[in-house]
């Protein structure tokens, strides 16, 4: 997708940069607030940042998997800013909110271009929490937070990209961000999760310490889980029910699919009485210990906590299914069903996007077109 610098010059190619990215070109029209940028526009200083990056003796000694990544992510760590860009009431302005837009963006553009699945979300990931090496020490658990991160990222690689954004500016608190982006990696190194995720003693561990305020990651879990849910999480047309059908052909379901043509219900409809009739159906298969299955759309990490969080005070163990497929793929599979989903409805869903993470279940499976990868 981009032309990633290699040994021995080690070049970025800024023209076939922004000619197989034109998302950047909105970038240049940007102002940025000069206290913090004084370089100028965002443009700028993405171009910055991806030098800096690319000059990093640490970047140049990664896999070549990880340069593409990491250098994605610092060419797309902004791309929010323009829908977010605002002046205050002092007349400064601000980006509040920049890095979900951004991750948001990101992920479309990423989907959209065919990138695998890994490489998306993993750009998608640091495009999120890019600004957490920056105030870590205001977090109100800074362990916590590292270990988090740890779990879906490596801290060392958010800690170079925190670097190069830093770099990648011209403002009179360089020293100080620099010296805390150090601190931020002392401290996952203490924590034994700076290049590697947090060793939790159990999938049910980490299950409970991202539940429950005031956990402590190293104690111990006893597994008393007594049923299992599985949440289907995917775009319309994403293989969810072909997964359900050929890896799990007896579990019984729960599909708002289902309640809402039962009902009679039309998808354009208010909501409000298939949901309260689908946990209906799931607290009974809980209620009874039974092993069962959720399949709505769950795109969104709100729309699946709702479901997980429900089970889990029943004491089910969590897996989530995440649907994986083309926009090609959804165009067609939409095309072919009996009552098809309108292409605007799924443009918006992909808008709220946020694929599953291993914070939120036992066990999460990837699957492409109804298939285990």
């Amino acid at each position: 997708m981009i032309p990633v610098p290699s040994a021995p010059d080690w070049i970025l190619d800024w023209r076939s940069v922004e000619a197989a990215l034109p998302i950047l070109a909105p970038l240049s029209s940007c102002a940025q607030d000069p206290v913090y940028h004084r370089e100028g526009d965002v443009g700028i200083h993405t171009r910055m940042v991806a030098e800096r990056l690319v000059a990093e003796r640490r970047w140049r000694a990664l896999e070549a998997s990880d340069r593409h990544v990491l250098l994605l992510a610092a060419l797309l760590h902004d791309v929010g800013k323009p829908t977010c860009s605002r002046t205050d009431e002092r007349g400064r302005i601000t980006t509040r909110g920049h890095s979900r837009v951004g991750a948001a963006i990101a992920r479309e553009l990423l989907w959209r271009a065919g990138i695998d699945v890994a490489t998306r979300e993993a750009v998608a990931r640091l495009v999120r929490v890019h600004q957490e090496p920056w105030h870590w020490t205001t977090a109100d658990d800074p362990r916590r937070l590292v270990i988090g991160l740890s779990v879906v990222l490596r801290n060392d690689h958010l800690q170079l990209l925190a670097e190069a954004d830093a770099r990648g500016r011209i403002g009179d608190d360089l020293l100080v961000t620099l010296e805390t982006l150090r601190l931020f990696g002392e401290l996952a190194a203490e924590e034994g999760c700076l290049d590697r995720p947090w060793p939790f003693a159990s999938d049910h561990a980490r299950f409970l310490y991202f539940r429950k305020e005031g956990r402590q990651p190293d104690a111990p879990a006893f597994d008393d889980t007594r049923c299992q849910l599985t949440v289907m999480s995917g775009l319309p047309g994403a293989g969810k029910d072909t997964w359900l059908a050929t890896n799990e052909p007896g579990l019984p379901v729960v599909s708002l699919d289902g309640v809402r043509t039962e009902l009679g219900v039309d998808p354009t409809d208010d909501q409000g009485r298939v949901v309260q009739e689908a946990r209906e159906r799931a607290r009974a298969c809980l209620r009874a210990g039974r092993d069962f299955a959720w399949n709505a759309t769950c795109v969104s990490r709100r729309q699946r906590s709702a479901i997980v969080g429900l089970a889990a005070d029943y004491g089910a163990r969590i897996r989530i299914v995440q649907g994986e497929a083309s926009p090609e793929q959804l165009e067609q599979r939409n095309r072919r069903r009996e009552r098809p989903v309108p292409w605007p409805v799924i443009e918006k869903l992909v808008r709220k996007w946020e694929p599953p993470d291993r914070r939120e279940c036992h066990e999460l499976v990837v699957s492409a077109g109804g298939v285990r990868t």
